[in-house]
């Protein structure tokens, strides 16, 4: 990451999806040099990895949520399954 980036573990699951839509934009306009490009390639990378190290940690806590007062699951439907 650059000078003028924060750290990455302390940017926000917001932050971090602001920085990997922004890099998206630029390699999407096809105006960035190739060595440019492939440097933000590396720093969305890192970017989509960490925010979905945040997804990963919020989906557990939500699955912790749904475990009933003796420890059990309440439910066995998975996180990403719409209801039926």
């Amino acid at each position: 990451m650059d000078a003028q980036t924060p750290e990455l573990d302390t940017l926000s699951f917001e932050d971090a999806l602001r920085e990997l839509e922004t890099i998206v934009r630029q390699l999407e306009s096809g105006e960035v040099p190739l060595e440019d490009s492939i440097s933000l390639y590396e720093k969305g990378e890192k970017l989509r990895q960490h925010c979905q190290k945040r997804l990963d940690a919020a989906q557990a806590r939500i699955e912790k949520i749904v475990t009933g007062p003796d420890g059990a699951p309440v439910s066995t439907q998975p996180f990403d399954t719409p209801e039926r």
